[in-house]
């Protein structure tokens, strides 16, 4: 078992930053690789990025690109989510997610275990 806890969320304001950190602990974290997914209200959950087992390899939905950056610590059993320029339309709770596989995909289905979320919500 992975569990995950996942934190840094908040209010903003419409291009402020926000930093979410998910905080792994159970099985061996440092083989791999996680991701971050988001689901807004009525809508599914979705893609926002991932990250290999190493570090070395990341991956962004087009929405976010440019904008956030995923990183991981492996000492620290703990992943990233640097989110800058925050839009309105990035509100909704934030998921971070284990995969069993080193490499990331940005298919929800692929991913073993689950945080409990984080809330993110943008105003304008």
């Amino acid at each position: 078992q992975v569990q995950l806890v996942e934190s840094g969320g908040g209010l903003v304001q419409a291009g402020a930053s926000l930093r979410l950190s998910c905080a792994a602990s159970g099985r061996t974290f440092s083989r791999r690789a996680m991701g971050w997914f988001r689901q807004a209200p009525g809508l599914e959950r979705e893609f926002v990025a991932y990250i290999s087992w190493s570090g070395g390899s990341t991956s962004y939905a087009d929405s976010v690109k440019g904008r956030f950056t995923i990183s991981r610590d492996n000492a620290k059993n703990t992943v990233y989510l640097q989110m800058n320029s925050l839009k309105p339309e990035d509100t909704a709770v934030y998921y971070c997610a284990v995969r069993g596989g080193t490499y990331g995909a940005s298919d929800a289905n692929e991913y073993d275990y689950w945080g409990q979320g984080t809330q993110v919500t943008v105003s304008s």
